[in-house]
C-alpha cells in the first residue's frame, strides 16, 4: 500500500498554463497537439453561443470553443493577441479560445489538490482539480467533462 502512495507522490505531471475569463486554468500538456494565434473562424448557424466556429487545419475541420464562455465568463472577443490551444480527447480535436498561455507548469501529483463542489455545473464540473502555487491557485480542466462526446454533433 505504501508503495503505491510513494509512486503517486513521485509521478511527475506537466500542465501548460492558460488565461480565460481572467482566471487561472491549466491543461494537461499530453492532451495539446498545437497552439497557434487566434485566425478568424467560419461561423456556424445555429451553434451555442460558446461555438465561435470552424477553422481548416491542414485539410480538418476543427471547432473553435471560447473557454471563457464555456466555462461561464463573459465570452472573449477575439484579436490577434488571443491564443488557440488546439486539443485532442480520444479521437476528438477540438480548439480552444483563450486570452492566453503562459507557461509550462511540472508538479508532483501529490500537489494537485480536489475541487471543492459547492454545486454541480458544467464549470466545477469541469474543473479536475487545484494546484496551489505561490497565492495563485491553478485549475486544473477536464476536457472530457467540458467536451462531451456529443460535442462533434454540436459543432
Amino acid at each position: 500500500m505504501q508503495q503505491r502512495e510513494n509512486s503517486k507522490a513521485k509521478k511527475h505531471i506537466e500542465f501548460v498554463t492558460l488565461v480565460a475569463g481572467g482566471q487561472s486554468f491549466c491543461i494537461e500538456i499530453t492532451q495539446i497537439r498545437e497552439i497557434r494565434r487566434w485566425s478568424p473562424v467560419t461561423h456556424l448557424p445555429h451553434s451555442p453561443p460558446y461555438v465561435l466556429g470552424v477553422i481548416n487545419l491542414r485539410g480538418a475541420v476543427i471547432p473553435i470553443l471560447d473557454l471563457a464562455a464555456k466555462l461561464g465568463f463573459s465570452a472573449i472577443t477575439p484579436t490577434e493577441r488571443h491564443v488557440i490551444i488546439i486539443t485532442a480527447i480520444d479521437d476528438r480535436i477540438v480548439g480552444l479560445l483563450v486570452e492566453s498561455v503562459s507557461e509550462i507548469l511540472g508538479v508532483q501529483a501529490d500537489m494537485v489538490r480536489e475541487t471543492p463542489r459547492t454545486k454541480e455545473d458544467a464549470s466545477a464540473i469541469a474543473v479536475a482539480g487545484i494546484i496551489p502555487v505561490g497565492d495563485e491557485m491553478i485549475k486544473i480542466i477536464s476536457l472530457d467533462a467540458l467536451l462531451p462526446t456529443t460535442l462533434a454533433t454540436a459543432a
